[in-house]
């Protein structure tokens, strides 16, 4: 049995998170400058130039990814729970504009001016935020001084750029993609003013954390009907619907005039290659991906997918609660065999129209919102059949695009190492991977954050063999061993899931990020269509361990 690891965090990963923490405790505002000593102390991985003079600019643009577009205007950002908290602190949030980011999905509000209003499900979206704000905050100013020393007068200018910041024309186009279609103005913005904002959270209360999920869950359970088995799938919102509902395969033509007409992403062209080749899981994979554009292209084929899912047994809920996880409820004797992707057609598929279970998906929380949400659902069914995990990972001997399946994760949050026996394998992917490596048996670590780790950190926990670095299946695990525990789950300590029969348990991730040897494909580069391989792989994966393992109890 393998032993404790050491201890979860650095000397200076501790530091920078009893700073912000204690700060926070403020009934006011707290001064973002006021967490720059520590984080610069930390050393993070994805801030290794925070010290340096010169603009980290990959660190830059993970952050502006992060955040709305609106940012270079805020001055001020107030952290709450639900909208009650907000109304009590006067602010009048529901008659602000809602703003999106497109490297999180975390609902804010902004007010035209100079404050945001960020929903946190859980403490993980503080331990996610502070960090990303005050990097921000740090490369904003960096970026200013090197642009008002250069007398830059034109932002649109790449060269001009370039020459300012001391950077090629490569990053400048970079930058430019982490600050989206108004990275001119934006950058005028800056010119004009420094970065000093402020930031105030209204109630960090586990109880309240709590609530929030229990509200959530009560929106989903209309439509879940008592009594009724629940295999829980925390993944996306489009890879098991897309699978299962048969919407893009019956709409190809549609998609792939779609694709020729707007050149999107150049697919049509690999689309092509891959059906000529005879590669239908790739030509597949491809439609999968597009259709997102596809619908965003017109309105009302929303409308259409989704009552196009619904006569194939997939409800889809979006924003239960108003939360914004997304859910998809799933009636497996209602899935149509014609419209499963052959893939997931396992035999005696056309069984299952007398199954009573049902899939519930949900869009993958942050951090310990996952504890939350899956509680939630542990309190709320009669019969928790199976948890499937699958997200993505950073990892640290493998390539982006690999695989990963572990049976062993140690969460930084309750400092628990878990032991369980994954109900995935290898084997139920690879045939699936044509270029991703699929390796199972792995040891994962839970992180509090992205930006909470530096270079020493990472590497004791590489020597002691652990090489994927996630966010949720900590939280998850600890929930699991509540649901079949008749306790708390512990502290600090190595506990076995091994021995629990009570449901299957599965844990799966896909890498979209290598921080032990370089930085730039978490900071500069989206998993976008080269992701969609293991992705779907994983997906199919869970789908059909779920298939065969209701066919097995109903026989």
């Amino acid at each position: 049995m393998d032993r404790q690891p050491p201890r979860a965090t650095s000397d200076e990963i501790d530091l920078y998170i009893r700073t912000y923490y204690s700060l926070l405790r403020s009934s006011g505002d707290v001064r973002v400058r006021a967490f720059e000593e520590a984080h610069l102390y930390s050393r993070s991985s994805l801030h290794l130039g925070a010290e340096d003079p010169q603009p980290d600019l990959a660190a830059f643009a993970y952050s502006a990814a992060r955040l709305p577009a609106c940012m270079p205007m805020v001055r001020r950002v107030v952290l709450g729970q639900s909208m009650a908290q907000f109304t009590a602190a006067g602010l009048d949030i529901e008659r602000w504009d809602t703003v999106r980011t497109r490297g999180r999905r975390r609902p804010l509000r902004w007010d035209g001016n100079s404050t945001l209003a960020v929903f946190v499900a859980s403490a993980s979206d503080i331990d996610d935020l502070v960090p990303i704000l005050t990097a921000y905050q740090i490369e904003y100013n960096k970026l200013r001084d090197h642009l008002l020393a250069a007398r830059v007068g034109d932002p649109t200018d790449d060269k001009v750029l370039a020459e300012a910041i001391g950077v090629d024309l490569p990053n400048i186009a970079k930058l430019r993609g982490a600050l989206g279609h108004r990275s001119s103005e934006i950058l005028g913005e800056m010119l004009a003013h420094d970065c000093d904002m402020f930031i105030r959270l209204l109630d960090g209360s586990f109880r309240e954390y709590a609530r929030s999920a229990q509200r959530w869950w009560r929106a989903i359970a209309q439509q879940v009907p008592s009594g009724r088995p629940v295999y829980f799938v925390s993944s996306n919102s489009h890879s098991l619907v897309n699978l299962l509902g048969g919407y893009a395969r019956t709409h190809r033509a549609d998609i792939l005039k779609f694709l020729r007409e707007k050149n999107f992403e150049d697919l049509a062209p690999r689309y092509d290659e891959a059906y000529a080749a005879g590669n239908e899981a790739l030509a597949t994979n491809i439609l999968y991906y597009a259709l997102r554009a596809f619908v965003h292209d017109d309105s009302s084929r929303m409308d259409e997918v989704q009552t196009s899912d619904t006569a194939a047994g997939i409800r889809a809920l979006m924003s239960p609660g108003k939360i914004d996880v997304d859910v998809q409820v799933m009636d497996l004797a209602k899935l149509r065999v014609d419209n499963l992707d052959p893939r997931v057609r396992v035999s005696g598929i056309e069984k299952l129209v007398d199954s009573r279970a049902v899939i519930v998906n949900i869009d993958y929380p942050l951090g310990m919102a996952a504890y939350h949400h899956l509680t939630a659902v542990g309190l709320g069914v009669d019969e928790l059949r199976g948890v499937y995990i699958m997200g993505k990972a950073a990892t640290l001997n493998g390539r982006v695009g690999d695989v990963m399946i572990s049976k062993i994760v140690h969460d930084e949050h309750s400092s628990n190492t878990y032991l369980f026996r994954n109900a995935l394998t290898a084997a139920d992917v690879q045939p699936y991977m044509r270029h991703g490596t699929v390796l199972d048996n792995q040891k994962a670590l839970t992180v509090r954050s992205a930006f909470l780790q530096n270079r020493n950190y990472m590497d004791v926990f590489y020597r002691e063999g652990y090489t994927v670095m996630e966010m949720e299946a900590g939280p998850y695990l600890s929930a699991a061993y509540e649901i079949a525990e008749p306790r708390r789950h512990p502290k600090d300590e190595l506990v076995s899931l091994v021995d629990r029969p009570e449901f299957d348990l599965g844990v799966i991730h896909y890498a979209s990020d290598t921080p032990y040897s370089r930085r730039q494909s978490l900071l500069s580069k989206s998993l976008s269509y080269f992701g969609m391989e293991s992705t779907y792989g994983c997906a199919i994966a869970v789908a059909r361990r779920i298939f065969t393992s209701e066919l097995e109890r109903m026989e």
